[in-house]
């Protein structure tokens, strides 16, 4: 891997597509995010802040039933799609004999590690062999993948995964080589990994400590997702996805200050940091 490119303006502005103005919600993507368990609906909620506000023209959030009301009254915007277990995932979210509806999906934050939803993981993945879509996991996602390595030969070309260092940690444990799949080692800085016959790394110079707090990840997962399904190549998606967030995350900084940010401080300031990018005199923060 040839050397460390530091991501800038520029190159955003590159990859950002502009959004024809006759466009409808089917011209951005129909966005499948699989996300939260009981006493975890704030990272399904998130998560899908983030991928509408990314610019997805349709979010489809795939719930515990338990988690409907507050869901349905927070992100009015999502679609919700009930598993049939009150608690945490166990049910497939789409139908194995046909191709899912979903441009993209999102799997893992606050789905939990129980066996159910483990066991449904590896059919979803075993699903996705056969009809792939662009995916990113996140998460307990991939605290199962750690668990269950040989699942990851699973995983679609191009997936992207965004551990935390200790997520990272578990799966080199494991003996998995995240060498096939784009990697977003999340930390100060975040890098990207790139597969491919001339693998690529890039920084990220933005962000915070104040992003550094419960949640962030979530959002992340979501602004990816929200990019994919509006089809983004998976490592545009990914160089976007993390520039925005930590754009995002400084935004915010100015306004809350860094010891008081939130995660939902990001999805907040997310329509700022893409005007950072299209304008070409719009400042830093």
């Amino acid at each position: 891997m040839d050397g460390i490119t530091d991501i800038s303006i520029p190159l955003l502005k590159s990859l950002l597509r502009p959004r024809p103005q006759d466009g409808h919600k089917g011209t951005f993507g129909h966005a499948l995010l699989v996300a939260g368990s009981y006493g975890m609906a704030g990272a399904s909620l998130l998560a899908g802040r983030g991928c509408l506000r990314s610019g997805a023209g349709k979010l489809t959030v795939h719930i515990p039933r338990n988690n409907n009301d507050i869901m349905q009254m927070s992100l009015p915007e999502a679609v919700l799609q009930h598993d049939w277990d009150n608690t945490c995932w166990t049910t497939l979210p789409f139908s194995i004999t046909s191709p899912p509806p979903y441009s993209a999906i999102g799997i893992g934050p606050g789905i939990g590690t129980a066996l159910a939803t483990a066991r449904i993981l590896h059919e979803t993945l075993q699903a996705l062999a056969h009809v792939p879509r662009p995916l990113v996991l996140d998460a307990d996602a991939l605290n199962l993948l750690a668990l269950n390595p040989e699942w990851f030969s699973l995983l679609p070309q191009d997936t992207i995964i965004t551990p935390h260092p200790l997520e990272l940690l578990r799966m080199q444990d494991a003996g998995i080589d995240t060498g096939n799949a784009i990697l977003v080692a999340k930390g100060h800085p975040t890098t990207i990994s790139i597969p491919g016959p001339q693998p690529r790394l890039y920084r990220c110079p933005w962000g915070n400590d104040g992003m550094a707090t419960a949640g962030s990840g979530d959002v992340l997962t979501g602004i990816i997702l929200g990019l994919l399904a509006q089809g983004y190549q998976p490592s545009h998606a990914a160089i976007l996805g993390v520039s925005l967030h930590a754009l995002s995350g400084d935004i915010a900084a100015q306004r809350w200050g860094r010891h008081s940010l939130m995660a939902s401080d990001l999805t907040e300031s997310l329509g700022q940091a893409f005007r950072l990018i299209t304008s070409s005199t719009a400042s830093m923060p």
